[in-house]
């Protein structure tokens, strides 16, 4: 039987997502997988966090938010609606939920917390990752129509009628996002007018258009760069080719196997390709 893809086993980035200097914003949910370091706070709708998961700043949820076991969390925890909050999770700021609070055991909370609605001390966690074994079991017995739907469940469960279809910002396990660097083992899809800051290193990466990444991107295999995006880095592929559509520019060096340059695209630094060099050109007007 050919294997199936684990749907959260890639670092998805989705449209209009902005890295500012204490937060990443998004419009949607926030999938954070287990053992990922998030180098700043997180600001979005639901905001779901695996087993020892570390962010270094505040979280904002317009929604709910999930904290599995064992989550560290260095400023406040801000909920808008109902907060979960895994056994031996660590609050370093304060807890602020408007719903109700579900909490576990051994939760450290350094300067308190407050809930409008009901407070019930328990671990809430195991349904979650519940949940998850359950994703995993229908991937591996071919159900991944069944499996997008839960996924969807999940994440979209609180949208918006007139928004529903907002993508997730999804962070595999063993993840590290920061202004740095954000570093995956996993491919890599950004969406379209993203703004980040740091430098992208992944299995394969896909950005998409208009966007502005500050810092390089390098890869194991291919890498796709949307029309109009600027690369303000080198771009490198270990064994990939490299694809730069339409008006996108790199401000660094290119270095991969084949280079595929779009009408109007510009590469600042030098290019080191093992292989074939195409480069398109636009239509011409007719004389």
């Amino acid at each position: 039987m050919a294997g199936h893809r684990d749907p959260l086993d890639e670092l998805v980035v989705p449209d209009g997502t902005e890295a500012k200097e204490v937060a990443l914003e998004t419009d949607g949910d926030v999938l954070i997988g287990s053992r990922s370091t998030i180098e700043f706070g997180v600001r979005g709708r639901n905001v779901l966090a695996g087993e020892s998961v570390s962010v270094d700043g505040e979280i904002e949820a317009e929604g709910d938010c999930r904290l599995d076991m064992w989550c560290d969390v260095a400023e406040n925890v801000l909920v808008g609606q109902d907060a979960y909050i895994g056994e031996r999770v660590h609050i370093e700021g304060e807890l602020k939920v408007a719903g109700d609070l579900d909490i576990g055991d051994d939760v450290d909370i350094e300067e308190g917390f407050e809930a409008n609605g009901w407070i019930v001390i328990r671990n809430p966690m195991p349904t979650i990752v519940l949940m998850f074994v359950y994703l995993k079991h229908l991937l591996l017995i071919g159900e991944e129509d069944t499996a997008q739907r839960l996924i969807s469940e999940l994440v979209d469960e609180d949208a918006d009628e007139d928004d529903p279809d907002t993508e997730p910002l999804v962070i595999p396990g063993n993840a590290t996002v920061g202004d740095d660097a954000w570093r995956v083992s996993t491919p890599a899809t950004i969406g379209d007018d993203c703004r980040l800051h740091g430098n992208v290193r992944a299995e394969t990466i896909v950005v998409g258009n208009d966007c502005n990444i500050f810092g390089s991107l390098r890869a194991r295999d291919d890498v796709t760069v949307g029309d109009g995006t600027r690369i303000h880095g080198d771009l490198t592929t270990r064994n990939g080719d490299v694809t730069i559509t339409d008006d996108a520019r790199i401000l660094g060096d290119v270095s991969c196997a084949d280079l595929e340059l779009g009408p109007g695209a510009e590469i600042d630094g030098t290019i080191r390709a093992d292989g074939e060099i195409t480069m398109a050109t636009g239509e011409r007007d007719l004389e």
